[in-house]
């Protein structure tokens, strides 16, 4: 465009400004009112909590890991995108645990899990270094600030699978294969004892250990040695199917422990003596999740939570036997049965506990010995 048209545009301008001096000015039209502000973001959702678990077994052992795992899955049935888990299975009760535990801390976890007892000192150390993650130790007894222990009071499933086989044996000899000499397992197979002398006075209780949790070619073995012994019912504390299998092929009973086996080898099976380890995996959950979780506690639950039962009890057992157990149960959950009550003496003839006194959790945490009944003595030089 020419500076001569640009020029004659100026002018029209400026005449078009003049004429409009003269005019009224008009109405502006009235501004919209503002849009009301957006509403705003709704809040980021919270990233769920990790929770970690460490097995010391595999966990289709069909026994202690596997019911651990069935209370993990109960974690992830009540929370759901709450929370996320995982677990390491076969964690050697030894230096690797610490290494395992704190590989667990490096991917985020921020709930720990120590499913045995040999994880305790693994699980201190770690805990020590890392004050902001949350260590949950089964069956121990050490506590930090950011640490706590839990167990289940398995002792009570035991006392009920002995009130069944003092009804049962013929040879009024009873067989336990145990895993590790250690409080939990000595109070076990105590009181299976206690629960077998309640129907059958006349009976004695053998032990073999196998110095593991789960072995089955050491569990099978220390059966067979208890049956050649004359034993007819056999009980364990170990993790596999073995004994009841062993149990099995040379007709006679056994009891499994921590989930229901009865399929490994149903008519040899008397019953299951099993752990629900779900309302205390999903209570330390729930914890976490609200802020309620604190450290330095023990919390030791059995068949008044929830936590024991013994389930599947064989067709073979007699009415009045199932009955007693029933009697039991009902007992242990309104309090008004005690299985540890005087007069109790030892196999040195001890007097343990007197007559109508009821041991206190300090007195069962400590069991290191056997009770009159049971042949032999408690392995590592204790009593």
């Amino acid at each position: 465009m020419s500076r001569t048209t640009l020029a004659g545009l100026s002018v029209i301008a400026l005449a078009a400004a003049l004429v409009g001096c003269g005019k009224k000015e008009e109405a502006k039209p009235q501004a919209a009112a503002p849009a009301s502000a957006p509403a705003s973001a709704a809040a980021p959702k919270p990233e769920p909590l990790k929770i970690a678990f460490a097995y010391v077994g595999p966990v289709g052992d069909g026994g202690w890991t596997f019911a651990h795992d069935n209370g993990r899955k109960a974690i992830e049935k009540e929370f759901g995108d709450k929370v996320v888990t995982s677990f390491v299975e076969k964690v050697p009760e030894a230096a690797d645990a610490e290494r395992v535990f704190r590989d667990m801390v490096g991917q985020g976890n921020k709930l720990i899990f120590g499913t045995t007892f040999g994880y305790m000192e693994s699980m201190q150390k770690v805990a020590a270094d890392t004050k902001d993650v949350k260590f949950e130790h089964a069956t121990g007894y050490k506590q930090a600030e950011n640490m706590r222990t839990y167990d289940s009071r398995t002792y009570e499933g035991a006392y009920m699978a002995g009130v069944i086989a003092g009804g049962m044996t013929k040879t009024n000899t009873l067989g336990v294969v145990g895993s590790i000499p250690i409080p939990e397992v000595i109070r076990n197979i105590n009181s299976f004892t206690l629960g077998a002398q309640s129907t059958n006075p006349k009976i004695k209780v053998k032990v073999v250990w196998v110095d593991e949790w789960f072995n089955p070619p050491k569990e099978t073995e220390a059966a067979q040695g208890l049956i050649n012994q004359g034993a007819d019912v056999l009980f364990q504390n170990t993790d596999s199917s073995a004994v009841l299998q062993t149990a099995g092929k040379n007709k006679k009973f056994a009891f499994v422990w921590d989930s229901d086996m009865t399929a490994y080898s149903p008519e040899a099976h008397l019953a299951s003596a099993v752990i629900n380890w779900g309302p205390y995996y999903v209570k330390a959950t729930r914890d976490a999740l609200e802020g309620k979780w604190q450290g330095g506690g023990h919390t030791w639950w059995g068949v008044k939570e929830g936590a024991i039962d013994i389930v599947s009890i064989n067709e073979k057992v007699p009415a009045e036997l199932k009955e007693k157990v029933e009697k039991v149960k009902a007992g242990l959950k309104d309090g008004s049965f005690s299985i540890w009550k005087g007069p109790l003496v030892g196999t040195d003839g001890k007097e343990l506990l007197k007559k109508d006194e009821v041991a206190d959790d300090k007195f069962l945490s400590g069991i290191n010995f056997y009770i009159k009944g049971v042949d032999g003595k408690v392995p590592s030089g204790k009593k």
